[in-house]
This record gives C-alpha cells, sequence and structure tokens, in this order.
C-alpha cells in the first residue's frame, strides 16, 4: 500500500493506493480511518480492483477546514484522490461514507460509474445506536462500556469488537454530523445515475428488515440488493472477503459483454 498526498482546494488529503485494475474508491464509516478497510483491500486486490483510500479531514494527516463546510466539501476531498489515480470509479462507502459516497455519484456523474452502499442505514435509527458511537468517542468511558456500544451498534454475536475500542475521532464525528446538517438533501440524495449495489448486514440494527428495499423505492431498479450473515454495522470488517465476493461479481455483470 502506497501513501499519497492531494491538494482539494483548501484541504490537503492523504489517501492510500493499493492494487492494480479496476478501480474502486472506499470510504469509511463515522469518524473512523480508511485503514478499517485493510483486509477488504487485500481482498479487492486478488480480485483485480486498484483501491483507492482517502483520509477524511482530521485523521492520518488529511488536513482542512473542518466547520463551515458540507457533503459537498468532503466529496471534493475524495474526488482529488479518485482523479489523481483514474478517470473511472466506483466509489463505495461505508456507513456515514455511503452518504458521501452518494455525494460524490451525484455530483460527479461523468467520473463514477457504480456506487456500492456497504451497511447503508436506513433514514431513521433508534437513538440508543447514535448514543453508542458518542460512547466509543468519549474519553470518559470505560473498556466495558465501550464494548458494550460495539456489540450492540457494529458487531453481531460471534465477531471481536475488540479491534474497534480504538480509533474513533471524536473531532471528526463532530464535523461529519455538522456538514450533514449544512446539507441541502435534496443536492444529493438522488445519488447520480450510475447503478447501486445496496450491500447489506443481516444483523445491522441501522438497517431494520422492513428498511431493507428503502433504496429500491427511492432509486428504482438500479439498485441490486445482496445481503451478508453474521455481520452487523462493521461488515467490512467482519466479512472483508464476502465484502469483496460481491462487489467483485455485482462488477463481472457492470462490465460490457
Amino acid at each position: 500500500m502506497q501513501t499519497r498526498r492531494v491538494v482539494a482546494g483548501e484541504a490537503s488529503i492523504v489517501y492510500h493506493v493499493m492494487g492494480e485494475g479496476r478501480a474502486i474508491c472506499l470510504l469509511p464509516s463515522t469518524g473512523r480511518s480508511g485503514k478499517d478497510f485493510t483486509e477488504l483491500c487485500h481482498a479487492l486486490v486478488a480480485r483485480g480492483f486498484k483501491v483507492i483510500l482517502p483520509e477524511p479531514r482530521g485523521i492520518a494527516g488529511s488536513a482542512g477546514p473542518m466547520t463551515g463546510i458540507d457533503f459537498h466539501d468532503l466529496a471534493a476531498d475524495a474526488v482529488a484522490a479518485i482523479r489523481a489515480e483514474t478517470d473511472s470509479v466506483i466509489i463505495a462507502g461505508h456507513a456515514f461514507g455511503c452518504w458521501l459516497a452518494r455525494t460524490v455519484a451525484a455530483g460527479y456523474p461523468e467520473l463514477v460509474r457504480g456506487l456500492v452502499l456497504i451497511a447503508a442505514g436506513s433514514g431513521k435509527w433508534p437513538a440508543e445506536l447514535s448514543e453508542a458511537i458518542d460512547c466509543l468517542a468519549s474519553e470518559d468511558a470505560t473498556r466495558e462500556q465501550r464494548l458494550d456500544a460495539l456489540r450492540l451498534a457494529f458487531f453481531a454475536a460471534g465477531n471481536d469488537p475488540e479491534p474497534w475500542l480504538d480509533g474513533w475521532h471524536a473531532d471528526v464525528i463532530a464535523m461529519q454530523r455538522a456538514a450533514r446538517t449544512a446539507t441541502d438533501r435534496d443536492s444529493w440524495w438522488h445519488s447520480g445515475t450510475a447503478p447501486v449495489l445496496d450491500l447489506i448486514a443481516l444483523q445491522d440494527p441501522f438497517r431494520a428488515p422492513g428498511n431493507r428495499d428503502d433504496f429500491i423505492r427511492e432509486l428504482g431498479d438500479r439498485v441490486s440488493i445482496r445481503t451478508v450473515e453474521g455481520a452487523s454495522h462493521a461488515l467490512p470488517d467482519e466479512r472483508p472477503v464476502e465484502v469483496a465476493a460481491q462487489i467483485a461479481a455485482w462488477d463481472e455483470a457492470l462490465q460490457p459483454g
């Protein structure tokens, strides 16, 4: 994995590149680094992808204004890294990253040939799940409280949550939440025109069974749903090989005959 830097307006974005082949850009969950995708990156590279991993502002050397910004500013950070490497990409977001991936797809349709939503939440979820994220970002929470929060919101039974005890950035979470509030929903919700893979973890509390067809209802028949058993909201960490296999199979179907 190589680490590079690109200027994006007022921001300076660190990003990582791995592999050769069809390009896919991965955007991480709220308050977390692209390094969460390490195992998924290896699995994707093994299937012929070139992976691009931009780091969010405030993490791993990426820097830029963290107030007075919206989703379009954060999407432009990712686009700068993408354009430094390719002119055609699958944009994939995990959890919060799905919103930014959709913003990229909406704002740069000429660049995006596919959109992957990995453990995308529905429009609303129980307040206790947001409170779990607050707990994980708190310096005052005990180790056991943080493990309980991870088991509640991110990891299915039988999967080890301990690797996610660290790596939370409270200032980045605050930036991302404020950016969401500042963004006109209509400017990105339509998610462009590219085909969409909605990859759902069957134990994900952010996506109740009654909401699993949300994006088909909203975005139409360009959406393909695939499900993964034995995983929750930390899907790409819990089942990286299966996530890569699902993305690769969907991508093969997109290729011209």
